[in-house]
């Protein structure tokens, strides 16, 4: 049976604090990102030709904000869908939420670097390590909560927690692909880091392990 997580449970530290600090790091990350869009300089009396110029010039930083706040918001998803199983925390989950966020709040300038760059290797291999860093220490996270039950319900579906490990798993290598990829072409690799965020916008099968119990019985969420 899976169950949502309530509060503490005896025997550990209540989880709450970091998702409250998760919730801060990931709000403030996703506003650092529209910072890179500067409204054009354009000198006195220039045309409206002019300014619409200026604007679609913008394109690959706008284009980069719009990405990178949606893997933002993607990895956010998985923190906080995670919370609704993680019952306690100790002081090495402390630290590899630390881990995590670091590499949250640093995609700003990488998405900043690839807005800038798109064309060039370096600022596409950049981007795609620090995704992959990010989902690797998520996935961390979720091994660490749930190896031997440490921080779970220990009746937490052995299903379940495959299903959250393989889908945390496909982006890092996805973006692997990509940065591969990117010797040969980085249109190429830009291409597959859009598909990435398809793959996790469409439900799958944590959603419906989200939403059904084995029964068939819709879940109830966590009372906050």
């Amino acid at each position: 049976m899976i169950k949502p997580s309530g509060g503490a449970a005896p025997g550990g530290m209540s989880p709450h604090r970091i998702e409250a600090l998760g919730d801060g790091v990931f709000s403030i990350a996703m506003t650092l990102l529209v910072l890179e869009i500067h409204v054009p300089q354009m000198p006195a009396g220039a045309s409206e030709g002019e300014l619409l110029g200026g604007l679609l010039a913008l394109w690959p930083k706008a284009l980069s904000y719009v990405a990178s706040f949606v893997v933002i918001g993607i990895y956010w998803i998985g923190h906080r869908t995670q919370y609704h199983y993680i019952r306690r925390a100790d002081r090495t989950f402390l630290w590899i939420n630390i881990l995590f966020m670091m590499f949250i709040a640093f995609i700003p300038f990488s998405a900043a670097l690839l807005g800038n760059y798109s064309g060039y290797r370096t600022a596409v291999i950049v981007y795609g390590c620090n995704l992959i860093a990010a989902g690797l220490s998520l996935q961390l996270h979720w091994w660490y909560a749930t190896s031997g039950r440490r921080l779970v319900d220990h009746d937490l579906d052995d299903g379940f927690v495959r299903v959250v490990n393989t889908r945390i798993l496909v982006a890092p290598c996805l973006y692997l692909g990509a940065i591969a990829l990117s010797f040969i072409s980085t249109r190429v690799s830009l291409v597959v880091y859009t598909l990435v965020l398809v793959y996790y916008i469409l439900p799958g099968q944590v959603d419906r392990h989200f939403r059904f119990r084995p029964s068939g019985e819709i879940k109830q969420p966590r009372d906050k």
